[in-house]
Parts: C-alpha cells; structure tokens; sequence
C-alpha cells in the first residue's frame, strides 16, 4: 500500500533522513520506533505532504532549505511531490504530536470542521457517530470546549477528526506521548479497534512498550537511518529493543 524508497530529506546541511525505506502492506499497523531527532516526524510529514508546506513557507521568508529525495509511492503511484490536501483525498491522513485541535470551538464542533471534504451531511454525521462510540468519554463531552479537555481527551479527539474524512491509510506521529500509562494502554487497545474498520496504520513512537502487543511489524531508526527491522516478536526478543524502546 505504501513505499518509501531511500527517501532522503535535508534541512538546509542536516540529513533528518538518509536513504530511509519503509514499506506497509494494507491492514497492517506497522510501527517506526526512535528517540528524539531520530526522523520520525520528518517521515510522518514527508509521507503526508507537510514537508511540502513547510518547504513553501521556509523559501518564502527565505529560511532555511529543505530537500526531499527518494521516492513515496501509494499503491503504486509516486506522490512525493503532491500536495497534502491531495493526498488526504486520496486517504492518506495525518494526526500529528501533542493534539492539535480548535480550543475556543467545543468538541462536536471540531468533529464537524474536520469533515470538511466530505461529501455531504450525513457522511460527516455517521462518522462522528463512529468516533464517539470509539472514544465514549468524548461522547459525554461535545458540547465543552476543546481547550478545555484534559490533555488524554485532547488526544482523543485529536485522533477522532483525523478519522471523520475516512483514511484509508492513517499516520500517527507518537499519540502516546505525554499521556499517563492507563491512557496509553486505552489508546493502544484503540488503534487496534481503528484497524477492525480496515484502515491501515503507521504510527510512530519513542517508548513502544504500550503498542508492541497491537503491531505487525516494526521499524527501528536512529539519526535517520534504518537500524532494523522486524516482526513484533523479533523486536519483543530483541535486547536492544527492549533496553531502548521497551523499558526491560
């Protein structure tokens, strides 16, 4: 379903990406594993097309320069040089780190935005019935602010507008992150449930102990670079997986 083929990204003199290759075959949740800097977000945002708008804007205020090289390709077709609202049309959609959401609309409100491609109002309607039997917490709070919501509920609902527009394949840039071991264990068991629906997933993640029971494969970078790769269970039976990623 996805290709990414020695994919190379610089910014300005720094490789955040060198020769990287990364492959998810529909249905699967695949997951790429690093720490800090290690190019996980830079992937999550070439792979969606972000890397594309912030290229615009850095040559605009004449910033620094950022290079993509390599190849990315959906089920075949090379899109490394669409747009991002191109390849959401194609259901390639992105929910990025620390929960961006609209804080001064309430929580139905920002399910409602988030389904501005689709097709017509009932559309949007049956999807938000869906997101709010994933995450029933949400569903007891639609009309509170946004800003307002605990940093879980913001990454729930995060989550939830990303699925409004129905992806085909979903990028999670470490929804983990910053939630406490209960919430993470919820949103882990969560994802899996988001696979039932037949969406493909890759999600990246610094500490991965709480999604090594839901994945297929994994990917493990550092400084950019492909450090391995495996089955869940090569990488649970793998020491240094488990010393850096695993807390073991």
């Amino acid at each position: 379903m996805l290709e990414v083929k020695n994919l190379m990204v610089f910014f300005e003199n720094a490789l955040a990406l060198n020769s990287l290759s990364v492959e998810v075959q529909q249905g699967e949740i695949v997951a790429v594993l690093g720490g800090n800097s290690a190019g996980k977000t830079t992937l999550m945002n070439t792979v969606s097309g972000l890397i594309i708008d912030m290229k615009k804007k850095e040559d605009r205020k004449g910033g620094e320069r950022i290079t993509v090289e390599g190849h990315v390709k959906f089920e075949g077709e090379e899109i490394v040089k669409l747009k991002p609202s191109a390849r959401v049309r194609k259901g390639i959609v992105l929910s990025r780190e620390r929960h961006p959401i609209f804080p001064d609309s309430n929580v139905l409100e920002n399910l409602k935005i988030a389904g501005y491609l689709c097709k017509n109002g009932s559309e949007v309607r049956k999807q938000i019935e869906f997101v709010l039997q994933l995450f029933p917490i949400l569903n007891r709070l639609t009309r509170r602010k946004a800003g307002l919501l605990s940093g879980g509920e913001q990454q729930m609902l995060s989550i939830g507008m990303t699925l409004i527009v129905k992806p085909r394949l979903l990028l999670m840039d470490e929804p983990l992150l910053g939630l406490s071991p209960l919430l993470q264990a919820v949103l882990a068991r969560t994802i899996k449930n988001i696979r039932k629906q037949g969406i493909t997933i890759l999600v990246s993640e610094q500490f991965a102990r709480p999604l090594m029971p839901v994945i297929d494969r994994g990917y493990v970078i550092e400084n950019g670079m492909l450090s391995l790769t495996g089955t869940r269970q090569e990488l649970l039976d793998n020491p240094e997986v488990k010393a850096s990623y695993l807390g073991i």
